[in-house]
């Protein structure tokens, strides 16, 4: 995880336990002027348990469910036997909700629908320790308003997780399938111009011995073009995995322009002034566009005097823009699986993306990406 994603979850747990410690210190005032005596003593350190286990959840949310919502069934009989206030309290229910939440959101099915289950059983056995009519109409409300909330909260967020997921597969695969083709294409066309090449040198040969000569050389140019464009290809689109190589950060585009410099136009390559470090997510899809976009250019205005690459960071938005001077041209067209790959990428990040011609020579590739707030000093 990276530096500014923790802090992110850890000043959201620190703010979840001043909620919890609130709602803790109003019920216990309440229980206290309701009931007198030390009534409110059990049920605040019942509470403070559940609060203390859902603060704590991320080491191990099935455990720390399942710790939560064993200290609530007891909490419920103990309060049934010896006629305490009802429970699960509001600050224990508030609690439960954070545990089913983030295990239905995290878990794998089967152990999520359990969690979901013991949740409602408990929700259902508070009705136990109910003492009078308006006792239930607030513990029927409470408890089951939490639970409700929890399942619709856990499943949503897991299924926004699924979906995330499999835009990002189906991007992949795209890009592998893109691969392919691109790889197939320029085999194809420079094989192709070789294999005629060749044949042709055989009928010279034959007829003109003293031109053989000058079709060997056109032979060798035509292998050198394809290994040129070949390098140029795999160079751009190798990859080990869909993570961005290097480390966590903007600056491995160096590598990525470096290798594209040694086949295409210069490059100019503008970073953030100050080290960054984004969620991999980001880093993997601000490497994609700058890749996607320099692959295009090769593929498609070889012409191109100059490119410029500015990756920036205003406040809570990541933005790379990559522009090239290629002049227009009627089989210039940039519209393939790449940029749709990249689009369905970067929207599913919750992102924006534009690609098109510019004003009069050109084309630009544009993407914002959202990134965690950050704790300002």
């Amino acid at each position: 995880m990276n530096g500014w994603g923790r802090l992110v979850k850890i000043a959201a747990d620190v703010g979840l336990g001043v909620v919890f410690a609130a709602v803790l210190v109003f019920e216990a005032v309440r229980v206290a002027a309701s009931w007198g005596g030390n009534y409110w003593q059990f049920n605040l350190a019942a509470g403070a348990v559940v609060c203390v286990i859902a603060v704590l959840r991320r080491r191990d949310r099935a455990r720390a469910a399942v710790a939560g919502l064993t200290v609530a069934a007891v909490a419920v009989l103990v309060a049934r036997s010896a006629q305490l206030p009802s429970q699960p309290g509001p600050a224990m229910a508030l609690a439960l909700s954070v545990l089913v939440a983030a295990a239905i959101r995290t878990l794998p099915p089967r152990p999520a629908t359990v969690v979901a289950a013991a949740g409602l059983a408990v929700a259902a056995g508070s009705l136990l320790t109910v003492h009078g009519p308006s006792s239930l109409s607030l513990v029927v409300t409470v408890n089951g308003v939490g639970w409700s909330a929890a399942v619709a909260t856990g499943l949503l967020r897991r299924l926004r997780g699924t979906r995330r997921q499999a835009i990002l597969e189906k991007v992949r695969r795209d890009e592998r399938l893109e691969l392919a083709r691109e790889l197939h294409d320029v085999v194809a066309h420079h094989i192709t111009g070789v294999v005629l090449q060749t044949q042709a040198a055989r009928i010279t040969h034959r007829k003109h011995p003293e031109q053989l000569e000058g079709s060997l050389t056109d032979i060798e140019s035509a292998g050198s073009d394809a290994l040129a464009a070949m390098r140029r290809v795999v160079g751009l689109l190798r990859d080990t995995d869909d993570a961005a190589p290097g480390s966590p950060g903007p600056e491995q585009l160096g590598d990525l322009v470096e290798r594209f410099t040694r086949h295409g136009p210069p490059v100019s390559l503008q970073l953030p002034e100050r080290k960054s470090v984004w969620p991999p997510e980001v880093i993997s899809t601000v490497y994609r566009v700058v890749q996607e976009s320099l692959t295009n250019v090769s593929r498609h205005a070889p012409h191109a005097r100059s490119v410029t690459v500015c990756v920036g960071e205003d406040h809570e938005r990541v933005t790379v823009g990559v522009v090239d001077d290629g002049p227009p041209a009627p089989t210039r067209h940039r519209g393939g699986y790449g940029l749709v790959g990249l689009r369905e990428r970067v929207e599913a990040l919750d992102g924006t993306f534009s690609a098109g011609p510019r004003p009069g020579t050109g084309w630009s590739v544009r993407a914002t990406l959202p990134v965690p707030a950050r704790t300002r000093r």
